[in-house]
């Protein structure tokens, strides 16, 4: 019975970590999406910058340090869509871990009770019944 606690818990963590595995991509997806924004603004910006009209020319100094704001930007999301890309690959890694204790626990579960019903049969076809001993005598 203990057996089959186990893998009805190991059931509960493994559907925990896959909900965890799930967070963490859609942290990436958020990560990707503002780095995705971050570099059309500094596509825009470049764009700006490059411009022959006179208004933007006035600007571009502020283009400039605009620019340089969104370069680091972009650098600092790089490097956190990178951990979050590693944070993916871990959760889904400790998910497969989970299932593969889960399966393991469920089959040894399954062979437990067929073994138990082997040796119920066994003791029903060899048993001697209680009745039958007091008639002897």
């Amino acid at each position: 019975m203990s057996q089959q606690k186990k893998s009805q818990k190991l059931m509960r963590l493994v559907a925990v970590q896959r909900h965890l595995e799930k967070m963490a991509e859609s942290d990436l997806a958020a990560t990707a999406r503002q780095r995705q924004e971050v570099t059309e603004s500094m596509t825009s910006v470049m764009e700006a910058i490059g411009s022959l009209d006179p208004v933007h020319r006035l600007f571009a100094q502020n283009y400039a340090d605009r620019f340089t704001r969104l370069s680091t930007t972009e650098r600092q999301l790089a490097g956190m869509q990178q951990l979050h890309e590693m944070r993916v690959m871990r959760e889904r890694a400790k998910g497969d871990k989970l299932d593969e204790h889960r399966l393991e626990a469920r089959e040894d579960e399954d062979r437990e009770a067929a073994d138990e019903a082997i040796l119920d049969l066994v003791d029903m076809r060899y048993a001697t019944p209680a009745s039958s001993k007091l008639h002897e005598g």
